[in-house]
């Protein structure tokens, strides 16, 4: 009898280890899960402090950009609004200079205009300026001179440079270009056909000279 029940417990210890193996595999696998677990549960928390954390910091360097921004923002339209206004002045400033009188634009209207011959073969050319009613361009080769007219007591037409120190003067027959700064005259003899034509009716019928004797009486 005794070694039939001992025969019989050798049968049954395999199938009772087998069972104790299969009973503590699933505690084991509980209790790493479990661990596996827990550190993930203590990073969440920290990563959800560092992402709230973020958010925090930007929106506090956002109000301290923006105002940066608006106080670049300020002198630069300032200094824009400064330097409009000087602008505008000045061209106030130069408009007021450049006016003329009805007398002086009366004077602008007589000036002969165009690309003239002159003596030792020069040319002038004179041609009103668009912008500046009255005002004109005297050029040649060499010189180039911006001139208003200047009223006279002879009822020569005269136009100046004063910053060039230039002359333009213009009787009937003829005009001269004078640089009186150098006290140099740059052109001489220079003819429009207006003046060609009031040239060459002086010299068929030339006025008679204050300084000849008057013809005697009969």
């Amino acid at each position: 009898m005794k070694s039939i029940i001992a025969s019989a417990l050798l049968l049954l210890a395999p199938a009772i280890a087998l069972a104790q193996t299969a009973s503590a595999q699933p505690a084991a696998k509980s209790e790493s899960k479990a661990a596996a677990a827990k550190p993930a549960a203590k990073t969440a928390p920290k990563t959800a402090a560092k992402s709230e954390a973020k958010p925090a910091k930007t929106a506090a360097k956002e109000p301290a950009a923006k105002k940066a921004a608006v106080a670049k923002a300020e002198p630069t339209s300032s200094r824009t609004q400064l330097k409009s206004a000087t602008n505008q002045v000045a061209a106030g400033i130069i408009a007021a200079e450049a006016a003329l009188s009805p007398a002086e634009l009366a004077i602008a209207e007589r000036v002969h205009t165009g690309r003239m011959p002159c003596e030792l073969g020069a040319f002038v050319t004179v041609t009103a300026d668009p912008a500046t009613p009255g005002h004109f361009h005297v050029e040649g080769k060499g010189f180039k001179y911006f001139m208003s007219p200047v009223a006279t007591t002879t009822g020569t037409v005269r136009l100046e440079d004063q910053k060039g120190g230039a002359v333009w003067l213009q009787i009937a027959n003829k005009s001269m270009l004078m640089n009186q700064k150098l006290g140099q005259r740059l052109a001489d003899e220079c003819m429009s056909a207006e003046q060609v034509v009031v040239a060459e009716a002086i010299k068929k019928n030339p006025p008679v000279s204050v300084l000849e004797p008057l013809p005697a009486a009969k």
